[in-house]
């Protein structure tokens, strides 16, 4: 383990200003975006869409790393050049997300673990070799009556410690993501409460199974009120909530902390990371690891046509540049109607 090596990757994947784009939907997620602007999911499709967003002239501005899939690190621009070369030469890190998704805990109803573990040494190994700077592993946790168990958080700390372990092993910084889910009634109350004990379990298992702090990323959920409840927390009660989790249990050393966006709005997205950095200071530097939020509107201007591929990219540009102004705290809604 090049130790040096992990962590100047790291800090570099959460400069201020920046963020990393979650380029990283499997193919059955794409299908899903591409269903609702009506467009067939071939891989030549796909491929366009991503090089519509990693070719747009001012990313290296706001993104510091993609997220890509298995699929995408072996793609090609149009003119021939490796997705990896084209963002490495622009100085924008390549990712790659290595779990196999969240799969039905054996005997509890309603959680997940998410599987991946087997063989991963290998394909970290091949990964590196194809340009890949770092990782990810996203853990599912789901809020809802008599969930989480203990257990169910217990299950999924563990793998994603064991996932960090073997990238650190192969020089590969590991996005840690252990997701507490926004898709309940719940409060943010409850969102606060099993946040603390996920992030509790997590590191203690990152403590156990030797992780070195300074040489990964956390990628956690935001402290908020599920989509489906009566009344949702204001803004201001989301940061606070959030930061309030973080400084009980996320250690100092830790390199930095990209946050996903989790089915809020790109607005809302945007606006919470902004009031969470006039928190400050804080340890570590806060940013985002967005993938809708940083793609929906972009998605649906370029809308599958190669007429509207710049419309994509403006839409794209303009997210990620507010998401940039937002880790500094500088984000305001005003912007919105502005150009990019």
């Amino acid at each position: 383990m090049d130790r040096s090596e992990l962590e100047r990757v790291a800090r570099a994947m959460v400069v201020k200003g920046k963020g990393i784009l979650a380029a990283d939907e499997s193919t059955g997620t794409i299908k899903k975006r591409f269903d609702a602007i009506k467009l067939e999911s071939t891989e030549e499709h796909r491929r366009t869409y991503r090089e519509m967003l990693f070719t747009a002239a001012a990313a290296p501005e706001s993104i510091s790393g993609v997220i890509m899939y298995d699929e995408t690190i072996r793609q090609k621009t149009r003119e021939g050049t490796s997705f990896v070369e084209y963002l490495t030469k622009r100085g924008i890190i390549p990712g790659i997300k290595v779990d196999q998704g969240a799969k039905p805990l054996a005997a509890f109803p309603g959680e997940t673990i998410t599987e991946g573990l087997d063989g991963l040494r290998e394909r970290l190994a091949e990964y590196r070799k194809l340009g890949a700077r770092f990782a990810k592993w996203r853990a599912v946790i789901d809020i809802a009556d008599g969930i989480p168990t203990r257990f169910g958080i217990a299950a999924n700390a563990h793998a994603l410690a064991r996932y960090a372990a073997l990238c650190q092993e192969q020089d590969i910084v590991p996005i840690v993501e252990p997701e507490v889910l926004m898709d309940g009634a719940h409060s943010i109350e409850r969102c606060e409460q099993v946040t603390d004990q996920v992030l509790e379990q997590v590191f203690g298992q990152l403590f156990q199974q030797r992780i070195l702090l300074e040489g990964m990323v956390l990628k956690p959920n935001m402290v908020i009120s599920g989509k489906k409840a009566a009344s949702r927390a204001a803004a201001q009660q989301v940061a606070e909530a959030t930061v309030r989790c973080l400084k009980r249990h996320v250690p100092g050393a830790v390199a930095g902390i990209a946050f996903l966006s989790g089915g809020q709005s790109p607005e809302e997205a945007t606006q919470h990371l902004s009031l969470i950095n006039q928190m400050g200071p804080l340890p570590w530097n806060l940013t985002f690891s967005y993938g809708r939020a940083l793609q929906d509107t972009a998605l649906k201007a370029w809308g599958g046509s190669a007429a509207n591929f710049g419309s994509g990219q403006k839409e794209f540009l303009k997210r990620a540049k507010l998401n940039g102004l937002a880790t500094l705290g500088r984000y305001q809604s005003a912007m919105e109607s502005q150009a990019a």
